[in-house]
């Protein structure tokens, strides 16, 4: 048992590497099925954060309320500070492949798909988010991750989301 929280304890606290400061993330690619988001600069990976998706996260989104995470072409389209996710990046969901594709079930295409991180007054989670999909369709990530990923990332960011 103590063995167990000590390896919690250490997930926990670990540092992870930070990306420089002058760095500029010009563009992203999602692998849902590993969990994983890319940052890329000057077409270098320069890290791969870990995520937690949609609670539906198998297939690609194909309407509001589904529960997953979209799959597609997008870009970053807006930066909130004041989310009630800490903060966030938002999705240009749903391009037009997206709204031909839900327009044949009659349903709404839904929207507002973010990368956030924790709901607010939920940040001491951490790490331990990773463990679970969770979210309504959008990408979450820590706090702290978030925070570098929004300050080095920039309105019109490409952002590819692969199954």
């Amino acid at each position: 048992m103590i063995g167990l929280l000590l390896t919690m304890t250490g997930y926990y606290f670990f540092p992870e590497p930070k990306l420089p400061d002058d760095t500029k993330v010009d563009k992203m690619v999602v692998m849902k099925s590993k969990r994983q988001l890319q940052a890329y600069s000057n077409g270098q990976l320069i890290k791969t954060y870990t995520i937690s998706l949609g609670r539906n996260p198998t297939g690609n989104k194909e309407f509001e309320g589904d529960k997953r995470t979209p799959e597609g072409l997008y870009s970053i389209n807006g930066k909130n500070p004041n989310s009630g996710y800490y903060k966030n990046l938002g999705i240009s969901y749903p391009n037009n492949d997206d709204i031909e594709r839900t327009k044949k079930t009659g349903k709404s295409t839904g929207g507002d798909i973010k990368i956030h991180g924790l709901k607010n007054g939920m940040g001491f989670i951490g790490k331990f988010q990773r463990w679970f999909d969770w979210t309504a369709g959008c990408l979450a990530l820590t706090d702290n991750d978030l925070d570098e990923l929004y300050n080095h990332t920039a309105i019109g960011t490409p952002i590819e989301i692969k199954p």
